[in-house]
């Protein structure tokens, strides 16, 4: 599926979907064949610089357009971290688009090997202990200089301390693809 196509027709369809659960209705395109392949993404609302929202999906299973309108909401509406999304939030919301490519589940001997692994910038991470889990998109690489500071914030995510480490801790990686909106109030180009 094309990029460009893909960042121009997938945030307008997440806007959308929070106007309608919002009271009011707002039609775009949702005719792309690729929308109705599998696909599993993040919606991620910010406000003024600052998050409002963020809910996604780590597998694929359902279809893309699903998973986005699905997001899209659940984020504005249902982000445990946040009150509901005002009407009057939405125009100064930036929503952006984070498509995940499959997770692989990653081989490591210890935590510095898991450590020496990390992409910084590139790979978004879950971790899981026993029935704890907990995920950061490649994005949130901007808000820690180092691998280790990453995998602590990580832990702490799940409810772990940060210098948390057992043999029983999985990580997998993936890596998305983003489309985001310009900064409300600011023109493109």
């Amino acid at each position: 599926m094309p990029d460009a196509e893909q960042g121009r027709i997938l945030p307008p369809i997440a806007r959308a979907a929070i106007s309608c659960a919002l009271n009011v209705p707002c039609q775009v395109d949702e005719s792309a064949p690729w929308l109705a392949e599998p696909g599993a993404c993040f919606v991620t609302l910010t406000r003024h610089g600052g998050l409002r929202g963020c809910i996604g999906s780590l597998q694929a299973h359902r279809s893309l357009l699903a998973d986005v309108k699905g997001n899209a909401v659940a984020a504005a509406l249902h982000d445990s971290r946040f009150p509901p999304l005002a009407l009057a939030e939405l125009d100064s919301t930036k929503i952006e688009i984070s498509v995940l490519s499959p997770t692989r589940e990653m081989s490591f001997r210890d935590e510095a090997d898991a450590l020496a692994q990390l992409r910084p910038g590139v790979d978004g991470i879950v971790f899981e202990y026993l029935n704890r889990r907990s995920t950061y998109l490649p994005q949130v690489w901007e808000h820690y200089s180092q691998p280790r500071q990453f995998l602590a914030s990580l832990k702490n995510k799940a409810g772990l301390p940060g210098d948390f480490w057992d043999d029983g801790v999985k990580l997998s990686r993936y890596t998305v693809t983003k489309w985001g909106e310009a900064e409300p109030g600011l023109e493109a180009g």
